[in-house]
């Protein structure tokens, strides 16, 4: 991660020396280095730097926490340790979440000064050892003991949506174009590249992807990162987000043929992931006219819907888990963190509802994405053209998993592909204001005229399972129409 020059830090030095008095979110110390202290500081400040809109707190050695006076130190967090373990590891091992916080050494007026810098708590708060602490003016305590506090902490963690907070902290103009691909930004929304930086830095602030701090320097956004990063692995929080492909051999996970990982951002990298998944998607034989012709066994237009989905609905703030394609020999599957907004069986009607809701609104302009909530009748509609199952959708409370079929003919089906098919075609079909007879459903399936009886044991299975019914219980036979059980 790209971290200030040694001069912004003697700046943050001189300027936190100007507050008239400590403050909850900057402790100034002089050689006090006891590894339990520094932790129990790092829950308290963090929790304090949210509650006060800060990005960071600090403490700072080697400065009189009486006239801020720069004194020195003899405090080295490099050459302290705890037991057997350096300083630095045992504070992380012990900090909960994970807090990215980082000592840095610099000069001031010929004197060693330390500075810890400590992200504000962001998901929640912020505990050492098993306790969350808390600065009340300019002491430390428990936050268990301060309920109004407390309550306070979480509230500000629900204001700030994960997508605009902050990734990275004190990056000046030129590192953010060496961070974000922010030529893409223009190729994307096919709009001419500003003559200068200042244009650029301009059009980034607009679209929330940075934010300018007090000092000049910029913060990037996680939307920002997540979007447009040259390498994600540049923002430490992020490198899981990044979207892995994975090809297996069969239809099982035993036998991994290839994997890759994008680490550019989603928005800078959407076309070349769907063309790369598409360049493994199995393909099918078929002789037509004495030619043996190839086609693709899932359609394109359902891939790149998958990709989409796995971008705007995935739960961010889930660590340790990203989104993920995988590829089998006759099924695709998506996954991500956080679980599905909507009802499974609604999936086609509701309003859509997008978890990260400026991605989705950046991505709709870059024609990426559609906020309609159209994506799942779209991944429909291709497998419609191919006569195969219906997309099938699971999902709990910490997942959402999208899986695609392909059968070599119906009669191959499994029943549960058929009555979800019968009912999905429906659901597609009534809010589209198309009645939904049994030719129609023929059509869907890829059965001819001679074969209708196969539709109607089809649609007798979907009725029984209460997907389906009838539109006029006293319509004739033949003219039976058929709705969603909702509708």
């Amino acid at each position: 991660m790209i971290r200030a020059s040694d001069d912004y830090y003697r700046g943050l030095v001189e300027r936190l020396r100007r507050l008239p008095t400590e403050t909850e979110w900057v402790e100034f110390k002089v050689n006090n280095e006891n590894p339990q202290m520094i932790g129990k500081y790092i829950s308290a400040l963090s929790n304090s730097a949210a509650l006060n809109e800060k990005e960071m707190a600090y403490i700072l050695w080697g400065i009189d926490d009486a006239t801020h006076e720069v004194t020195g130190t003899n405090f080295s967090p490099s050459e302290t340790k705890k037991g057997n373990q350096e300083l630095e590891n045992w504070l992380a091992g012990l900090t909960t979440p994970d807090v990215d916080f980082f000592f840095k050494e610099v000069t001031v007026d010929g004197n060693r000064v330390i500075v810890l810098e400590i992200p504000k708590a962001t998901v929640r708060p912020v505990s050492f050892n098993g306790t969350e602490f808390i600065r009340i003016g300019s002491y430390k305590k428990k936050l268990k003991d301060f309920p109004e506090k407390e309550r306070a902490l979480w509230r500000s963690f629900e204001n700030t949506a994960y997508e605009l907070r902050t990734t990275v902290s004190n990056v000046t103009e030129e590192e953010v174009t060496a961070l974000l691909d922010c030529a893409g930004y223009y190729t994307l929304l096919k709009l001419p590249l500003p003559t200068n930086r200042a244009g650029i830095i301009h059009n980034m602030l607009d679209e929330e992807f940075i934010r300018e701090m007090d000092n000049g320097n910029y913060e990037i956004t996680n939307m920002g990162a997540l979007l447009l990063a040259k390498d994600l692995n540049n923002f430490r929080n992020l490198k899981r987000k990044a979207i892995r492909v994975i090809q297996y051999k069969g239809n099982g996970r035993t036998h991994a043929l290839r994997e890759k990982i994008f680490t550019r951002g989603y928005a800078v990298e959407f076309d070349a992931i769907c063309d790369y998944i598409n360049t493994l998607v199995p393909q099918n034989e078929e002789i037509e006219s004495g030619s043996r012709i190839e086609h693709r066994m899932f359609p394109e237009k359902a891939v790149r819907e998958m990709v989409s989905n796995l971008i705007i609905h995935q739960q961010l703030d889930v660590r340790g888990a990203g989104p993920m394609m995988e590829i089998f020999d006759t099924k695709i599957e998506a996954s991500n963190p956080g679980g599905l907004l909507v009802d499974v069986n609604r999936i086609i009607d509701t309003a859509p509802h997008a978890r990260n809701e400026s991605m989705a609104s950046f991505l709709r302009m870059a024609r990426i994405c559609e906020e309609r909530g159209s994506g799942f009748d779209r991944m429909e509609e291709g497998m419609s053209d191919l006569k195969i199952p219906a997309p099938k959708v699971e999902t709990g409370d910490d997942f959402t998993r999208t899986k695609l079929y392909w059968y070599p003919s119906l009669k191959d089906w499994k029943k549960e592909d058929r009555i979800r098919t019968c009912y999905l075609a429906t659901c597609y079909y009534y809010v589209n204001e198309i009645p939904v007879a049994n030719a129609l459903l023929r059509e869907r399936f890829g059965v001819d005229s001679q074969n209708m009886y196969v539709v109607s044991r089809i649609i007798k299975e979907t009725m029984e399972a209460g997907f389906i019914k009838l539109a006029d219980e006293n319509g004739a036979k033949k003219t039976r129409k058929y709705l969603p059980y909702w509708a």
